[in-house]
C-alpha cells in the first residue's frame, strides 16, 4: 500500500485537524457516503469494471497493476475464491492486450490460516502469470506477517519463478537489510512509505524519518540491480528517485513511478508527459468498504474534500 501527499491545497493547522477528525469518525459514516469517495479511488466491483478502468490508463499512456480487494481472510474457500478471481483478471488482460500485471496481498489468499496454503496459492497465480507471460507483485502488509511474506517470496523465486516481485516499506527498520539479505535475487521491489501503525521499537515514526529511510532504499536498490518501483505522490521522493537514476544512468526500463487511482493525476500526466514510466494501482471488487475507510483515515485531506462536498450538496438541496 501507499502514503504519500495526496492534494494540492496548502492546510493551516486547524484545517488539518478537523481533516483528521472527520477521518477518525469515518466508521460511523453511511456506507453510500463513503461509497462517494471509493468510486475516486477504485475502478468498481466487477472484473469488467477494472478492464475498462485499466483501458483508459493505458490510453493515457499509464501502465496499471490491478488488485482485487481483500485481505485477512480466515476462510479457505474465501482465499480459494480470491485466486480464481485472480486467475480470471489475468486471462482477462492477456485477452485484451492491456499493458497491466497484478498486485496479491498474501493474507487474502490464506497467509493467516496457514503459510503454506498462500504459498500454494500464491504459486498458482504466479504460474498462471507466467505462462501468459505476465508479472505478480506481492504486496506488503503488516509486520507481523512480514517474516511470513518474504518467506513466500524467496521460495518462489527460489523455485525458478522470475516474474514476481515484493514491496518494501521504508517506515519499517529491517528495510535496509531485508535489502541486503535479497540482493542475490536482485528483487524487483515497489518500495513504498507504508501505511501500517508500527512501535517506534521497529519503525520510523516521523515523515522526515520515513523519507530520508525511503531515499537510502532508493540507493540501496540501486546498488544491488534492483528494478525500482518507487510509488509514491511525494514530489521530493519522485526527486530523489529521478536524481538516483541520472547518477547511476539508469534506463527507463529499470525504474517506474506507481500511483494510486485517482490520486493527484496532474502529477500523473506530468510524469508522464516527461516520459517516465508510469503505473496506476486499480482496485476492484465487492470489499469496497473497507478499503475506502483505509484510504480516507491514511489521507485526512481527502476526507475533508468529501465531507465538504457532501455538505455543499445538501446545502443546495
Amino acid at each position: 500500500m501507499w502514503s504519500g501527499a495526496t492534494a494540492s491545497r496548502s492546510y493551516d493547522l486547524p484545517v488539518r485537524i478537523v481533516d483528521r477528525l472527520i477521518a477518525t469518525s469515518l466508521p460511523v459514516v453511511p456506507r453510500p457516503v463513503v461509497r462517494r469517495f471509493a468510486d475516486r479511488y477504485m475502478a468498481g466491483e466487477r472484473l469488467d469494471d477494472a478492464i475498462a478502468t485499466v483501458g483508459r490508463l493505458n490510453r493515457l499512456g499509464a501502465s496499471a497493476t490491478v488488485d482485487v480487494l481483500g485481505e485477512f481472510v480466515n476462510d479457505r474457500e474465501q482465499a480459494a475464491h480470491t485466486v480464481e478471481q485472480y486467475l480470471e483478471a489475468l486471462d482477462a488482460i492477456h485477452r485484451t492486450g492491456l499493458d497491466a500485471n497484478v498486485s496479491v496481498k498474501l493474507t487474502a489468499v490464506g497467509l493467516e490460516i496457514e503459510p503454506a496454503l498462500a504459498l500454494g496459492n500464491a504459486r498458482r497465480i504466479v504460474q498462471s502469470a507466467a505462462s501468459l507471460g505476465n508479472f505478480v507483485r506481492i504486496d506488503m502488509e503488516h509486520s507481523g506477517v512480514t517474516d511470513e511474506t518474504l518467506d513466500v517470496y524467496s521460495t518462489l523465486r527460489r523455485e525458478g519463478f522470475d516474474n514476481v516481485g515484493i514491496v518494501l516499506q521504508s517506515c519499517m527498520r529491517r528495510s535496509v537489510s531485508d535489502v541486503r539479505s535479497m540482493a542475490k535475487l536482485q528483487p524487483r521491489v515497489r518500495l513504498v512509505k507504508g501505511i501500517y501503525v508500527e512501535p517506534p521499537s521497529i519503525a520510523y515514526t516521523t515523515p522526515a524519518q520515513i523519507n530520508a529511510s525511503f531515499e537510502r532504499l532508493i540507493e540501496e536498490l540501486a546498488d544491488i540491480g534492483s528494478h525500482i518501483a518507487a510509488a509514491t505522490h511525494d514530489e521530493q521522493l519522485i526527486a530523489a528517485m529521478q536524481r538516483v537514476a541520472r547518477e547511476r544512468s539508469l534506463t527507463r526500463d529499470l525504474y517506474e513511478f506507481q500511483m494510486l487511482l485517482g490520486v493527484r493525476e496532474g502529477l500523473r500526466d506530468r510524469l508522464l508527459a516527461s516520459g517516465e514510466r508510469v503505473r496506476i494501482y486499480v482496485p476492484y471488487g465487492d470489499a469496497w468498504y473497507g478499503y475506502s475507510i483505509r484510504r480516507l483515515k491514511e489521507n485526512p485531506s481527502i476526507a475533508g474534500y468529501v465531507a465538504q462536498d457532501v455538505a455543499r450538496r445538501l446545502v443546495g438541496r
